[in-house]
């Protein structure tokens, strides 16, 4: 090969490369992760949400358990946010916990309820909204919306199985948690699992003996199927 097509060949290489470089950094600008921000409960709802998770996988064995990767939790905020700003979102975040002292809050465990999805449903422990909680929620909302993306795929979530297990409900759910789940619709709960429709509603049927609790800290969770808190992002700084 000539000089001259020496040359042509290794401009046409680095064209291609800084191509693929441009490409590959516009899609990292682009990257959204959808997040929980999210309440820890202490030992005592922790107890309670796996004496019922255990009850639904007794009689629905295709359920998930609650472990290390599908926290207990109360979800404050769900969200698609940029990847790249996650870690602005972790600093706002752990500004607004910080000067709540949500350790000291008594909140109250109410009742069961489920989401249904035609023969089956998935399960929670509904904990009654207060002040607190809706103050809370309207802080994070009004911090982290600059942060936010409208939307996201099943490659937002943490998936096992490349995003299969990602239904389009929950996509949407996130997409509108804002108007679907804040304000005078803040639903404020602990998922414990999913189950049959007909044991389910056994279960609600069933008398609930109301308990309190208290939050011992709050993470930042990448979600997964169902909207569980499957990847620990990042723990946030609480002060008692």
């Amino acid at each position: 090969m000539s000089e001259p097509l020496k040359l042509l060949a290794a401009l046409l290489v680095g064209a291609s490369a800084l191509m693929g470089f441009v490409q590959t950094s516009r899609a990292n600008d682009n990257a959204v992760t959808a997040i929980d921000i999210a309440l820890e409960p202490d030992a005592t709802m922790i107890e309670h949400a796996k004496t019922a998770n255990a009850l639904l996988l007794k009689d629905f064995q295709k359920g998930f358990a609650l472990d290390d990767t599908h926290h207990p939790h109360v979800t404050m905020l769900q969200q698609f946010v940029l990847t790249a700003d996650l870690d602005k979102v972790y600093a706002v975040a752990n500004g607004i916990l910080g000067a709540e002292h949500p350790t000291g809050w008594k909140l109250k465990a109410v009742k069961y309820y489920y989401i249904p999805d035609g023969k089956f449903g998935l399960g929670g422990i509904v904990v009654e909204p207060t002040p607190d909680l809706r103050r809370l929620q309207d802080k994070l909302i009004e911090a982290i919306a600059p942060f936010t993306a409208k939307n996201g795929t099943p490659t937002a979530f943490m998936s096992t199985e490349g995003g299969k297990d990602i239904q389009k409900s929950l996509i949407e759910y996130v997409a509108n948690f804002t108007t679907v789940a804040a304000g005078e619709k803040f639903n404020p709960h602990v998922t414990i699992g999913v189950g049959n429709t007909a044991y389910l509603d056994q279960l609600v049927a069933a008398p609930f003996e109301v308990f309190t609790f208290s939050p011992t800290g709050a993470s930042v969770y990448q979600l997964g199927t169902f909207g569980t808190a499957r990847k620990e992002l990042k723990v946030l700084a609480l002060t008692p």
